[in-house]
């Protein structure tokens, strides 16, 4: 008798511990088809937290111990995000050829992970954000509420998602509908039709000064860049190579370099100079402006990022004050539209 009391107490002993240890640690598990890595690294706001092994064929897992908060993780250049929690037991699947598009989560816990990648696979629908600025008011307010809607269903279709990642989506939707209705709010102060504002004695980099007013008569399609802009730079070859295909139309191809003294060890003339020497190295072509000191014409059209395209027609009204960039399509589709 006292052997199965000892026995159960033993039993009921290792029960408790068992169950003390499921909440105080993660369990991660899971396979990687047509995997070449070695390893798996979970990595947090401070950085990496865990490196796990994979094993040749694919499979692994391990136990850890963390925050609960959203991680990153990551084989070689490939990543994920995922939602961790002490008491969780996740299993990951995935084709390392593929691996956003194929990878799922199962187990305790895994509904959150599944949940933000949804979010991410909608959020890849939304397409250019500038098309949806470019709609009719009625038709902008319906895309937004359809919108939401969808983002609000996701959220509704996982039903024991933890309550911050719950909080933590809402204000990402809101964030999201604030910054549509305030773009929009924006872009309608520059509605199609409306007097553009002026730029006034730029330097052109043949000589001279150059104004708004200097290209009357023709379509004017500006670009806002400067030297230092990834983005801008990229930019580049699309806009000389159009540059050359209208070189004949009745429009104007104008930059205007925004490189300034702050970038410049505080010297205005070394700006310059940066600027001179990237448009000789590079051969740029069409109208090359430096705005130097002067920042009106960025501040009129409210531009707090590059490259910025905008185009104006001959009668110096404004015809889009986000065009699309010289790389898109649709920006060729336009100036048929407008007998270019």
């Amino acid at each position: 008798m006292k052997k199965n009391s000892l026995l159960l107490f033993t039993l009921i002993l290792l029960a408790s511990c068992t169950g003390k240890n499921a909440t105080e640690y993660l369990y991660l598990s899971g396979k990687l088809e047509n995997n070449k890595d070695s390893i798996l690294t979970i990595a947090g706001q401070t950085g990496i937290i865990k490196t796990i092994a994979i094993n040749t064929d694919g499979t692994f897992k391990d136990t850890l111990r963390v925050e609960k908060a959203i991680y990153t993780l990551t084989t070689s250049a490939k990543r994920a995000p995922i939602y961790l929690k002490n008491g969780f037991n996740i299993s990951i699947n995935a084709n390392s050829e593929d691996f956003m598009t194929s990878i799922s989560f199962s187990g305790n816990g895994s509904e959150n992970s599944n949940f933000m990648l949804a979010q991410i696979k909608e959020s890849q629908k939304l397409g250019d954000p500038t098309a949806i600025l470019e709609l009719k008011e009625n038709q902008f307010k319906t895309k937004l509420e359809t919108i939401k809607q969808k983002y609000d269903s996701i959220l509704n279709s996982y039903k024991n998602i933890d309550s911050s990642l719950v909080e933590t989506a809402n204000q990402q939707t809101a964030q999201m509908m604030n910054y549509f209705n305030k773009m929009y709010a924006k872009n309608k102060a520059f509605a199609k039709g409306s007097p553009s504002p002026e730029f006034k004695n730029y330097m052109d980099f043949k000589g001279g000064e150059k104004s708004l007013d200097s290209f009357k008569g023709k379509y004017i399609y500006i670009d806002v860049w400067a030297t230092w802009c990834g983005p801008c730079i990229q930019q580049i070859p699309f806009l000389s190579s159009l540059e050359k295909e209208y070189h004949r139309k009745n429009i104007a191809f104008v930059s205007i370099s925004t490189d300034e003294s702050r970038r410049n060890g505080g010297s205005w003339d070394a700006a310059e100079n940066k600027w001179r020497k990237f448009v000789k190295d590079k051969q740029l072509t069409g109208t090359q402006l430096w705005a130097g000191q002067d920042y009106d014409f960025q501040k009129a059209y409210q531009i707090n990022s590059i490259p910025r395209f905008i185009l104006i027609d001959p009668k110096g009204n404004i015809v889009n004050a986000n065009a699309p960039r010289p790389s898109e399509p649709r920006l060729k589709q336009l100036f048929t539209s407008l007998g270019i």
